[in-house]
């Protein structure tokens, strides 16, 4: 675990970083490698394992933190990601306060929650059980996901929970909820993210959003993001992979 990953969340520092969704350590220790202050690692859609999910962690840290969204809102999925040694956690759908709530719980020991003990990677299989336990809720980052209309109309709430670090816009999912699917650019949409990240700047809580390239993220760094994860491995591939046989197609190699 990096304590500086959170502190650094908490001051508002701006964190870019990329979505990492297949089961590769190797592409996890690339990644880790060209400078991203931060590994989105995502257990929800991309097609990890818990073990798959601990690889990855293994390979990019300590050279870069990393933040796990956990496939559910459930306290099993959390403590198997923080036990792997996450520096924190991404929790999805959470459209209200009542979940924010179960979300921080399951996140942090006694007495501040409800994380149960277990010996794993995260506490040096034992050898430095004592010290992480000492230090885990001051440095494990819990960040929400908002992406649905009813997380929208209860942001006031779930900003009121204590515990939350940050507030991850998943705007992709919010505008499926509104059966607009994909059109994240529509008026409709743009205003629901507008009405959260004002909410989050008056709160001073950390803000961050999903982008599939720089172009994409760069207006919501200047609007005040600080939290931001730019593509994915996948898309990073494939965009790669098309520019290189475009560029023999078309003669460019001469």
């Amino acid at each position: 675990m990096n304590p500086d990953f959170r502190k650094r969340l908490l001051k508002g520092d701006l964190l870019t970083g990329t979505v990492v969704t297949l089961p590769c350590p190797a592409i996890a220790e690339l990644l880790s490698r060209a400078g991203f202050d931060w590994l989105f690692i995502d257990g929800e859609h991309g097609c990890l394992s818990v073990g798959d999910i601990q690889l990855l962690l293994q390979a990019a840290q300590p050279r870069c933190p990393c933040v796990v969204r956990v496939a559910a809102n459930q306290d099993v999925a959390i403590k198997q990601a923080l036990d792997a040694g996450a520096d924190g956690i991404i929790a999805p759908l959470v459209n209200d306060a009542d979940t924010a709530a179960r979300v921080v719980a399951w996140a942090k020991y006694p007495p501040l929650g409800k994380r149960s003990v277990g010996i794993a990677r995260a506490q040096g299989y034992g050898a430095s059980f004592a010290d992480y336990v000492v230090r885990a809720n001051a440095d494990t980052a819990v960040i929400v996901q908002v992406e649905h209309v009813d997380a929208v109309a209860n942001i006031a709430a779930i900003l009121d929970v204590s515990g939350i670090d940050g507030v991850f816009i998943g705007p992709y999912d919010l505008s499926a909820s509104m059966g607009k699917p994909g059109n994240i650019h529509d008026a409709d949409v743009r205003h629901l993210i507008e009405t959260v990240r004002r909410a989050c700047l008056e709160r001073r809580m950390a803000l961050g959003i999903f982008g599939v390239d720089a172009a994409a993220v760069a207006p919501f760094i200047e609007q005040g993001y600080t939290l931001n994860a730019v593509g994915m491995d996948t898309l990073m591939l494939d965009q790669s992979a098309r520019r290189l046989l475009s560029g023999l197609k078309t003669g460019d190699h001469r």
